[in-house]
Order: structure tokens, then C-alpha cells, then sequence
């Protein structure tokens, strides 16, 4: 059983295009002005499900997605000019915002009632797992039910599979006792799952609980990774195109910085990168005290006494790094990556985070999974959770992934997720 919301996605893209083609007469022209409509709204998350629950999370998602893709929509005006009828913004908007957020309503029941919820046996201890089974209920709407955890005996496995649809199985060596009924339970076609496949299913992170119980299995899975040379063609070519888009906002934020608080306008530090190895990161100056942001362990810790009043607004929205892109061209970033860490903070990490070496196997990004999932670091607890997004990004990445990241930055830069 998987729950998603591809079912939800293609019933608005059909919309969107069947709508658009409505308004402009064109199949062409609606099949970009959907794309770019179904893209926005996209970005902001509308389709994860702990939105649809919410009316007003719709509607907003729906309108700042809307917007954004109107942007876009906008940037092709020039070339199908005849196509931009005057009444297509204002349809376009009553349209969406009226009948999207009825249609995710719709759509989202739909696949509650047709999910059946499962009941499974855990081959763990209550004491270790009930807080993360706790929170992979919740994830999955409820349709997923422990109901039952064991130290396991054959016979009691055997008498429990008859009240229960499966079997999950959180620690390998108590599988270990119970070998021959689970293999006799796949022959039989009873569901048999395991706990590193769930949590990234769901929680779409990998704990450090879960890897380091399954330790062998992700060893195996993180000595595999690789970089690869497309995403490398794809990173300067992407990195030339923002740097030219975003020329008007770096001249207006270095005079905005030199004004407030003189030079230097770009601050820069030693991170640590892929394979351990140090380089020099660039950014511009957020902080009032030109050696504040070297002198906090971590400057995320007090930017309401240190930010400086526009400082502020690019730590918000995470803008302060579009100098990285340079960083990029160069070779020592990727687009999307985990955030390079501060040398003193990546040897504490080091230290103290089982697994947290295998998020060095990739280069670091501007941009990330942990950083459009989780608020910015300031404990070491905090570290350890950001580390667990990261380990599920480099044993899951893909370019479709990157993507995704790329495409969800947008809400993260306009505050609703991640940058916290």
C-alpha cells in the first residue's frame, strides 16, 4: 500500500489544460500556460496531503502558486501576444480558486475511502519504535496500524498473523529468530515489510535509529553514490542563467549592505565539502559586526540582535546565497546538495551523528532536501535531524528529485517552509 498524490496531480493538470485551451483556443498555448499554472502551485506544496486537510492552506498554496505561475505566463507575453485575452488572468484566477481547492477536497476523500488501513505485527520492542510507528501513522492518514509488538517466538508470530494483514520488521536480529516463518509468509503472499522502506516512504528522511539498526543494509546502499557528469552540464548551465536573472538583486543588495554598514559587502568562510575536503564559500554579509558571523558557533542562533535590516530579509528568504552560484561554476558546490558546514561544527557533527559522513559522498548545494523540509540548524539536535534528510537525499538522489527541490526552493524563499 502507497499512498501519493499522483492521482491528485494528473486530474489538475487535465483541468488546467482542458480550461486554458477553453480560453485561448490554442492547444499549444494552453499546454504551456497549464504547465507553467500546474508548476506554481506545484512549488508551494498543494499536494501534500497535511495541505489539502487544511481549507485556508489550499487556498493560499493555490493563489501564491497561481501567481507564480502567472509570472511565468507573463514572460512569454511578447511571443503570443495574441493569445493574452484580457479577461484570461482574471478567469484564470476565479477559476482556480474556486474550483481547485473543491477538487483536492474531493479527490483527497476519495482516496482516504478507498485506501484500506492495514494492521501489522512489529518485529521490534515497543520501548525502542512506538514513537516513530507513531509518527508513520500519522503520516499515512491512519491506513497504516501497529497494533502488535513482539520479541518474537514462532509459534506466537504464527497464532498473531491471523488477526493482523502483515508483518513489519524493525530490527534484523530478531528477524533472525523468526527466519523460516517469514520466508514462509512471502511464499504465502502475506505482506511483509521492512522499517527502512516505510519511514522513507513516509517520513521521507531516514532516522539515525533505523540506520544505524539496519546499518548493513545502508552501507551497501551509500557506497554505491556517485556524482554524475549530467548533473555537473546542468549545474553551469543553470547557475549562468540565475546568476544573469538575479544580476538585478545582487547590485541592489551589495549597495544596500555597503550603505548600511560598509564594506565588506560579501562575506566568505572556510565549509567543509565533498569528501571532507575545505573551500571557500561566499555570500553576502548578513551580520551588523563584520566578525559576528565568525565569531557565533552558529549565527542562526541570535539574527534578531545581529542581522542587519536587510541582512534580515535575505536570511529569511535564503537570498543571501545567490553569490553561490559562483561557487558552483567552480566546481566546489552543486545546485542541490547538503549545506557545507562550518569546519568546527562539521567535527562536532562528526562526533556526535552515527551516519553523518555519508552526507560528504556528494557535493554540498545551495539548495536541498533538508533545507525545503527542515528550519534552519541551531542545536545539535537540530543537526541530527537536518542529517537525516540529507542521508535519505543521497540514497534516494535523482534528477528528478533535484527537480523537485529546485521547484519547491520558491516556497521556502517566500517563507511557508523550511526557512523558519
Amino acid at each position: 500500500m502507497k499512498i501519493n498524490s499522483n492521482f491528485l496531480k494528473l486530474i489538475d493538470f487535465l483541468i488546467l489544460i482542458i480550461f486554458n485551451t477553453y480560453i485561448t483556443r490554442n492547444i499549444y498555448v494552453s499546454l504551456i500556460f497549464g504547465t507553467f499554472i500546474y508548476l506554481g502551485i506545484y512549488a508551494f506544496r498543494t499536494y501534500d496531503f497535511e495541505n489539502i486537510e487544511s481549507w485556508n492552506d489550499t487556498i493560499i498554496r493555490v493563489f501564491a502558486g497561481m501567481m507564480l505561475g502567472f509570472l511565468a505566463v507573463l514572460s512569454f507575453s511578447a511571443i503570443f501576444d495574441n493569445f493574452i485575452l484580457k479577461s484570461y488572468f482574471l478567469d484564470n484566477f476565479l477559476f482556480n480558486i474556486l474550483v481547485l481547492p473543491v477538487v483536492h477536497k474531493i479527490s483527497y476523500y476519495i482516496l482516504l475511502r478507498n485506501i484500506e488501513p492495514k494492521k501489522y505485527i512489529v518485529i521490534g520492542r515497543k520501548e525502542e519504535w512506538e514513537d516513530l510507528m507513531n509518527e508513520i501513522e500519522k503520516k499515512s492518514l491512519g491506513k497504516l496500524r501497529f497494533a502488535e509488538y513482539i520479541n518474537p517466538s514462532p509459534v506466537r508470530l504464527k497464532k498473531l498473523i491471523k488477526e493482523h494483514d502483515g508483518v513489519l520488521v524493525a530490527d534484523p536480529e530478531l528477524e533472525k529468530l523468526v527466519i523460516n516463518e517469514i520466508n514462509e509468509f512471502k511464499e504465502n503472499g502475506i505482506k511483509v515489510e521492512y522499517l527502512p522502506v516505510i519511514v522513507e516512504r513516509f517520513l521521507r528522511r531516514i532516522p539515525i535509529q533505523v540506520a544505524k539498526k539496519f546499518k548493513a543494509h545502508y552501507e551497501v546502499a551509500f557506497s554505491e553514490i556517485k556524482e554524475s557528469p549530467a548533473k555537473r552540464i546542468v549545474d553551469i548551465i543553470f547557475s549562468l542563467f540565475l546568476l544573469i536573472l538575479f544580476s538585478p538583486l545582487i547590485v541592489i543588495s551589495y549597495f544596500l549592505i555597503f550603505l548600511e554598514d560598509g564594506n565588506p559587502v560579501i562575506f566568505k568562510q572556510i565549509r567543509i565539502g565533498q569528501n571532507e575536503k575545505p573551500f571557500l564559500l561566499i555570500k553576502f554579509r548578513t551580520l551588523k559586526d563584520k566578525k559576528d558571523e565568525d565569531k557565533l558557533s552558529n549565527p542562526n542562533e541570535k539574527i534578531d540582535k545581529h542581522a542587519l535590516y536587510f541582512g534580515k530579509f535575505l536570511r529569511k528568504t535564503r537570498l543571501d546565497e545567490v553569490l553561490q552560484f559562483f561557487n558552483v561554476l567552480n566546481g566546489t558546490m552543486s545546485i542541490v546538495g547538503p549545506r557545507p558546514e562550518m569546519e568546527h561544527f562539521h567535527i562536532l557533527a562528526k562526533e556526535n551523528i552515527p551516519m553523518y559522513e555519508f552526507r560528504l559522498k556528494l557535493k554540498p548545494g545551495i539548495t536541498g532536501w533538508a533545507q525545503i523540509n527542515y528550519k534552519h540548524t541551531t542545536t545539535l539536535e537540530d543537526y541530527r535531524k537536518k542529517t537525516e534528510y540529507d542521508l535519505y537525499y543521497i540514497k534516494n538522489r535523482k534528477w528528478l528529485l533535484d527537480f523537485k527541490i529546485m521547484i519547491q526552493t520558491v516556497e521556502t524563499i517566500f517563507g511557508l517552509k523550511g526557512a523558519k
